[in-house]
C-alpha cells in the first residue's frame, strides 16, 4: 500500500531499529502500552512479543487497519486497534501508560504541547522525531532552546539512536532519532509551570539578546541579575532549567 502523503505516512522498516524501540519501552508485565501510528503493524509485532498487558495502537487511516492490523487483533487478544486521531484520542484515557510512536513529523508540536498539558502524563514516551527537534529537544546550555526549556520542566529526554532517511518508506528529506522522554512525577514539577513558562516565553522570543534586555519588561535590573548569580550579559541559551526555575521564582511572584 502506498503512503498517503497528506498523512504524513513514512514507514519504518529497520529491523534493527524497531527492536531498539520496542525494547526502550522497558515493558514490564502488568504495562499498558499506546502506540502511535501502527502503519503496517512492525513495531507493533514488537512490542507485542514483550506481552504487554494491554497494546492500544491509535490509527487513523482506515485502510491500513484492514489491511495489515486485522491479523494481528485476531492472534493478539491484549491488542485494541484504535481508528482515531491521536492527538483527540491520547487526553481521554486515564490510566497508566507507556506512549510510543513512529508519528508524522508534522504533528510532533501539537502532541508534545498535548503531553506537557496532562495532568496525568506516561510514565515513559518513546517517540521518532526529526534528528534536528530530537537534537533540539535534548539541548544543554550553551545551547538552550524554547522547545529544550519548555519539555525539561516536566521531562527527561535522551536520544537512543539516530536513523538514517534510507531506513524509511518512502524516504523523508530529513534524518530522525528515537527519544526517551521520562516524565517526572507531578510533585517535582509542582506549582511553579505557569510561571516558568511565563519566563520561558520571555527569555526566548529574542533569543539573541541578553538575559537583562529580555528581562527588562519584568522589571529585571543588572543588580538583581548579579545578586541571583548571573552575568546579566549572558543569552538564554546559557541558561539550565534550574536557573530558569529561579528567575520564575524571582520575577513572577
Amino acid at each position: 500500500m502506498l503512503a498517503k502523503k497528506f498523512l504524513g505516512q513514512n514507514f519504518l522498516k529497520d529491523h534493527k531499529v524497531l527492536e531498539r524501540i520496542a525494547e526502550a519501552l522497558e515493558i514490564k508485565e502488568g504495562d499498558t502500552v499506546v502506540e502511535i501510528g501502527p502503519g503496517h503493524g512492525e513495531l507493533t509485532r514488537r512490542i507485542l512479543k514483550y506481552s504487554p498487558s494491554k497494546l492500544m495502537a491509535i490509527e487513523k487511516d482506515g485502510e491500513l487497519i484492514e489491511s495489515f492490523l486485522g491479523e494481528l487483533i485476531d492472534q493478539y487478544p491484549n491488542l485494541e486497534v484504535v481508528q482515531a486521531d491521536a492527538l483527540k484520542q491520547i487526553p481521554q484515557i486515564d490510566y497508566p501508560y507507556k506512549l510510543v510512536g513512529n508519528i508524522p513529523y508534522y504533528i510532533t508540536g501539537h502532541l508534545l504541547r498535548i503531553l506537557q498539558g496532562l495532568s496525568q502524563k506516561p510514565s515513559l514516551i518513546v517517540l521518532t522525531l526529526q534528528k534536528e527537534v530530537a537534537n533540539r529537544l535534548c539541548a544543554e546550555p550553551p545551547k538552550m532552546n524554547l522547545l529544550a526549556a519548555t519539555i525539561q520542566l516536566w521531562a527527561k529526554p535522551q536520544i537512543i539512536r539516530y536513523i538514517s532517511k534510507k531506513s524509511f518508506r518512502p524516504a523523508p528529506k530529513v534524518d530522525s532519532a528515537v527519544v526517551k522522554i521520562t516524565p517526572f512525577g507531578n510533585q517535582k514539577v509542582q506549582e511553579i509551570s505557569d510561571e516558568y513558562y511565563k519566563i520561558v516565553k520571555v527569555l526566548f522570543k529574542q533569543p539573541r539578546k541578553t538575559i537583562l534586555n529580555n528581562l527588562r519588561s519584568l522589571g529585571a535590573t543588572p543588580e538583581q541579575l548579579e545578586k541571583f548569580g548571573l552575568d546579566p550579559r549572558l543569552r538564554p541559551q546559557n541558561l539550565s532549567i534550574e536557573q530558569i526555575k529561579g528567575l520564575a521564582r524571582l520575577f513572577t511572584h
